[in-house]
């Protein structure tokens, strides 16, 4: 769904009855996160700490770093005593390598270093920040899963053509067994077609989580865009940007963050992967809008079908930068069905969302704004797709 607030630039009712509703039972609705510990915890205990008055000079500062999965965050905290304003306020630090995927057991030490600061909104103090942070080796090179050093050198290039990302981000919420939330414990929900942007206990499950997820998000500083119901049951989408350069990703993954801890409150799992049922259900992505200067000019959408041509002949790069996977994830979502294009051939098209690239109709129509890469898989890493994007359109 193509992010809404880019429109600053340019001026079956449920199948089956009762028996095959979303939460069907009684009986199966009491089965739901029965093996969640986080789900039986009394959450309200911990008010009597966090009332604790300390000295406000301490600073909880939460550093956060993309693991060797590349697709999942790893935490620790430190207590600072000064409030820092800019990254550059936090101390470099280092993790044990060896317990996340990304360093033998001799050699172990990874150095994170500060890049951004939110606002935390799970601490108490005024000044706690989350640190985002990203990964070296011992030899001081990036990790292998640390693509925001390649996209800030793409930027750093690029920065006259004043590049905007705009990222939307689908989810599905599951049970710990796996299972999506919600979902009758024997059987399945009714089929696609009620639930997207849907309201009502029988099509709409978690809102509660995505509603904080929303607050959290603003509190901390990300530039939040907007929410809404997918098409599959379980499955929500959350919008950040538009935003200059580096802005939009790293909202990105301080607002994956920022969800999974919500959930681990609730006791619900969130995944990104893009394809979590097999099936005639929809997939999730990543679609990332992207827009330059010379686009959002009068007459603009002639700079939009160059960098779409330049798009199209650099299908194969695009494809291998668009999940953690180099591809793999997104052949079980790009299957030229289920609102995606082919994995194996470049389309584009206006107000199509079975192609690969999509020109808004409002685009069209205004001849100028910006066009939406629909290929990133949900679970990408969104510095190394918009590093695809900027070296293919601007830098190549």
């Amino acid at each position: 769904m193509a992010l809404r607030c880019f429109g600053v630039l340019i001026t079956k009712e449920l199948s089956g009855g009762i028996a095959r509703r979303l939460i069907s039972t009684t009986a199966s609705r009491s089965n739901f996160l029965k093996e969640s510990p986080n789900a039986f915890l009394n959450k309200s205990i911990l008010n009597r700490y966090t009332r604790l008055k300390y000295d406000p000079k301490m600073i909880q500062a939460t550093y956060v770093w993309i693991d060797g999965t590349g697709e999942n965050v790893r935490l620790k905290d430190r207590v600072l005593k000064k409030i820092p304003e800019r990254p550059e306020d936090c101390p470099d630090w280092q993790y044990d390598g060896s317990s996340t995927y990304q360093a033998q057991g001799g050699n172990s030490d990874i150095a994170i270093v500060p890049r951004a600061l939110y606002k935390d909104p799970f601490k108490i103090g005024e000044h706690d920040v989350i640190v985002l942070c990203d990964t070296y080796k011992p030899d001081g090179s990036p990790c292998e899963t640390n693509h925001r050093a390649s996209m800030q050198a793409a930027y750093d290039k690029t920065k006259e053509h004043e590049p905007w990302f705009g990222l939307e981000q689908e989810y599905t919420f599951l049970d710990v067994d796996g299972r999506p939330f919600g979902w009758p414990a024997n059987g399945f929900p009714g089929p696609q077609g009620p639930y997207y942007c849907a309201t009502g206990a029988e099509k709409a499950v978690g809102r509660d989580i995505v509603e904080a997820h929303t607050l959290a998000c603003l509190y901390a500083g990300v530039e939040f865009a907007g929410t809404n119901a997918e098409v599959m049951p379980a499955q929500w989408e959350y919008q950040v940007g538009p935003s200059l350069g580096m802005k939009a990703a790293d909202d990105l993954w301080v607002s994956r963050y920022i969800l999974w801890r919500i959930a681990e409150e609730f006791g619900v799992v969130v995944t990104f992967d893009p394809k979590p049922m097999e099936g005639n259900w929809n997939g999730a992505g990543g679609h990332t809008n992207f827009s330059t200067k010379p686009m959002r000019e009068e007459g603009g959408i002639k700079a939009i079908e160059q960098a779409i041509e330049k798009l199209s002949k650099q299908h194969p790069k695009h494809i291998k930068a668009y999940d953690p996977r180099g591809g793999k994830d997104n052949e079980r979502r790009l299957l030229g069905r289920l609102e995606t294009s082919s994995i194996d051939k470049f389309t584009w098209g206006v107000a199509d969302r079975s192609c690969s690239v999509r020109i808004p109709r409002g685009v069209a129509k205004a001849q100028k704004g910006y066009l939406e890469d629909r290929r990133p898989s949900s679970n990408m890493d969104p510095y190394s797709v918009c590093n695809a994007i900027l070296t293919t359109c601007l830098v190549d």
